[in-house]
């Protein structure tokens, strides 16, 4: 029996959930949970960061707990990151003053992340659907998406960095699925499903880039046949696949769940194996933050582990719509393997642990772990609702507004 009931019910509703409670509480008016959630503070913080993490929190909470409180918290953090699209292109800079109102790029670059800059639109969109108030959407859709769009693409693949000044790619040469990009395929893919599938620019943009993977990423090994994602150089295939990657097996499967090409859920499949191999071929049983393939012979790795969400999101979506259960043993083997090895720290190496816990190991890893092992296939359908980057459930909008 997985865990439907049981201590891990326990362990989910007390660290990814514990907001649930403060809704209840904060109903009665002598509370001060209003009060005492402030975002007028004299602080930097990322504008990606705190959209994927707050702000979707926040929306999802409301959704689950329909507290209006959550909206209001969602509404007054919005705005307060408005000031990021105050730039010449209107692509937005990375940073924002929480308190002063100003946003500005990273110290060291006037560039953005492609990452950065097209996975918020999940988030915006929704609060503005919630809100009636167009301009969320307006800067993040049709402002961010349409100047991509019209951007020059490599077989559907974008470059990792843009100019916020000019609004023009820079590092043009280098195209990948892993850091600083990822997140953008996987939004193209999941703001169209949000939508309610009537968004055609979106759906056509996912495709291009889908095929662009598959023509110029898309490699296997040698002796093993494993299928991985490498990345691209002026023109140069380097054998290299973050585990940042491996939320593409589920991606491509969520998207042949909703209609697209079977071949698309054939790549999940291939995908899948060569994550759990990542896993399943190191000594601890847990995966490198980089893995290098050879297309000839072995392969190496960067061993450390950063506790990361990517594969066990797969596995869930995978045994969601295989009902396979090898993908909730391989989950299983993943889970063992934190716990004997890492006491929840980021994993370096066999026995030296950095004192440090991303936020993302509660709100993702353990919440796809959850949900892999729930014995309620209905938890949360996937015909209802879309996770956004950092896992928080956002309704599918049905039917989609006009």
């Amino acid at each position: 029996m997985f865990f439907g009931a049981g201590p891990w019910r326990d362990l989910f509703t007390q660290s990814c959930f514990k907001v649930y409670s403060l809704s209840h509480r904060s109903q009665r008016p002598e509370h001060r949970t209003h009060k005492e959630l402030s975002f007028e503070r004299d602080v930097d913080v990322n504008l990606f960061e705190t959209t994927i993490r707050i702000l979707g929190g926040l929306l999802s909470t409301y959704h689950l707990t329909k507290d209006p409180l959550f909206l209001d918290k969602a509404v007054y953090l919005g705005s307060r990151l408005m000031p990021a699209f105050r730039t010449p292109s209107k692509i937005p800079f990375s940073d924002v003053n929480l308190g002063k109102g100003t946003a500005h790029p990273p110290r060291w670059t006037a560039d953005s992340t492609l990452a950065e800059v097209t996975s918020v639109q999940l988030e915006f969109r929704e609060l503005s659907r919630l809100t009636q108030d167009p301009q969320y959407q307006v800067r993040l859709s049709r402002f961010v998406m349409l100047h991509l769009k019209c951007g020059r693409k490599h077989d559907g693949l974008v470059p990792m960095f843009i100019n916020t000044n000019s609004g023009q790619f820079s590092h043009k040469g280098a195209f990948t699925l892993g850091a600083r990009a990822d997140s953008y395929y996987e939004y193209l893919l999941k703001q169209w499903i949000q939508g309610g599938k009537v968004e055609d620019d979106l759906l056509e943009d996912y495709l291009q880039a889908i095929e662009g993977v598959r023509k110029h990423l898309v490699r296997q090994t040698g002796p093993s046949r494993l299928t991985f994602v490498g990345e691209l150089s002026h023109n140069r295939f380097n054998a290299k696949m973050d585990h940042l990657v491996c939320f593409l097996p589920g991606t491509l499967a969520l998207g042949a769940h909703h209609g697209l090409t079977g071949a698309h859920m054939d790549l999940a499949l291939q995908l899948m194996e060569t994550c759990h191999q990542m896993y399943a071929q190191m000594e601890t049983g847990l995966s490198p933050e980089i893995a290098h393939f050879s297309l000839q012979t072995s392969s190496s790795s960067d061993v450390h582990n950063l506790l990361r969400p990517e594969t066990v999101e797969s596995l869930f979506y995978l045994f969601r719509f295989t009902q396979e259960p090898k993908y909730r043993d391989w989950g299983w083997d993943i889970l063992q393997s934190f716990n004997k090895y890492t006491r929840y720290c980021n994993f370096l190496h066999k026995q030296n642990l950095l004192d440090k816990m991303e936020s993302f190991f509660l709100g993702e890893t353990l919440k796809y772990l959850f949900l892999l092992f729930s014995d309620d296939m209905d938890l949360l359908s996937l015909d209802k609702v879309v996770f956004n980057t950092e896992a928080h459930p956002l309704p599918i909008w049905t039917p989609p507004p006009k």
